[in-house]
């Protein structure tokens, strides 16, 4: 069967939002041995009447996100009924539980809420329980229809409840696909292919590789239906790609560190200069931080290197703040200044600016300093990243955490 994914709202294509929808209804309907054939981003008004229609004339099973709310750019619930011609009845079990949602939390319900109860005659409600706005499921003239609320927390659980078990009975005998991702850094996209293509195709079978760049980081995505060929074809890739590989699956970088260090009791610390604390942010956005990160230093002016760091003012006035030097001495200090046995630092021209040509923009040094026996292991590294300052930052972010996962797979 067809399956098409409509999602609607002006915030996608205006750059407002970043839509992972399709990324995750890829994955769910994968474990089901179903393929999305296509997808469609439109904005808020007359557009969605129009590829409503397009859409449903060519696919049995439409998955459409956004639209459900109580404002008046929330279309999808009225279009939907009158593409196929339903009257919108009041549901008043519908509007009860809206009302007691904002009951729980103290807060007046604005009466604008009410129109979320309307549902079209025929169409089976779906549950929110993380919102106020109620899912739809149509079954009318051989196409099945849901309508889905548009943020991820509220429509992954929803359909995950809902949608998947309807999906699975209507196509019972559907083979699950067989998944499996290598996340890597340090490798670019070619090279990555050049490691691992003729090596995979000479598996034979119906393995499927494919491959997703971006900063600082290169997806090998591996499937089949075949068990055994999909454990061929991950265990070889494993061996081919070696210690670039960071975490399997939709696990991070700041997850990957922050599971190892978890599972090795080590404490971390981090020193940023032109990162502005992004590595340390990062780490904290994951569950667990706590146990693992001692401290963060942000040392954005020379002073601070020096009074936060101990880093020498004259070892400053020598080779310059952007220097290996004084990378080392950050991390070495960093260290010195913590409980942790690992800790990273980070100095470099972030852009957009030229910089000089002695330190364009885009050159970043990354200290890396653990704890040993003896004292401290301090090591540099120097990289030339993009000059564009959220791109360099994501990148030298990704480049220090992967020293960090480094170091804690030797412990």
């Amino acid at each position: 069967m067809n399956i098409e994914v409509l999602n609607t709202g002006s915030e996608l294509l205006l750059g407002q939002v970043t839509n992972t929808h399709v990324n995750y209804f890829a994955r769910q309907l994968a474990s089901l041995g179903l393929r999305l054939a296509r997808q469609t981003t439109v904005p808020d008004g007359e557009p969605i009447r129009q590829a409503l229609a397009e859409s449903l004339g060519r696919t049995e099973i439409l998955l459409i996100t956004g639209g459900l709310g109580p404002t008046s750019d929330d279309l999808t619930r009225d279009l939907v009924a009158g593409y196929f011609a339903l009257p919108l009845e009041h549901h008043p079990e519908i509007e009860e539980t809206i009302l007691a949602y904002f009951r729980k939390r103290q807060v007046r319900a604005p009466d604008s809420v009410r129109i979320q109860a309307m549902v079209p005659r025929g169409a089976t409600p779906l549950p929110n329980h993380h919102g106020t706005a109620p899912g739809l499921y149509i079954h009318r003239d051989g196409r099945h229809v849901f309508c889905l609320p548009g943020p991820p927390r509220e429509l992954y659980p929803m359909f995950e409840r809902e949608v998947l078990p309807r999906l699975q009975a209507l196509v019972p005998d559907a083979r699950p696909l067989g998944m499996h991702t290598w996340r890597t850094h340090g490798l670019g996209e070619s090279r990555v292919q050049e490691l691992v293509e003729a090596r995979l195709r000479a598996l034979g079978g119906s393995l499927e590789i494919g491959y997703c760049a971006r900063p600082g980081e290169v997806d090998l995505r591996l499937i089949a239906e075949d068990p055994a060929l999909l454990d061929r074809a991950k265990n070889l890739a494993a061996d081919l790609l070696g210690e670039a590989i960071y975490a399997v699956g939709d696990e991070t970088m700041e997850a990957a560190v922050i599971r190892l260090a978890t599972e090795r009791g080590v404490l971390l610390a981090t020193a940023e200069s032109c990162t502005g604390g992004f590595t340390a942010h990062r780490l904290t956005n994951v569950a667990g931080a706590s146990a693992v990160l001692d401290r963060a230093w942000v040392t954005y002016s020379n002073e601070s290197k020096t009074e936060a760091l101990g880093v020498s003012p004259e070892l400053i006035a020598t080779h310059g703040a952007v220097s290996a030097p004084v990378a080392e001495a950050m991390a070495s200090g960093a260290l010195a200044r913590s409980r942790a046995q690992i800790a990273v630092s980070l100095t470099g021209v972030a852009g957009p600016g030229p910089g000089t040509p002695e330190k364009p923009a885009g050159l970043v040094f990354i200290g890396l300093a653990v704890k040993t026996p003896q004292g401290q292991e301090v090591s540099v590294q120097e990289k030339r990243l993009v000059p564009h300052r959220e791109t360099f930052k994501t990148m030298a972010s990704q480049a220090a955490l992967d020293l960090i996962r480094r170091a804690l797979v030797k412990l």
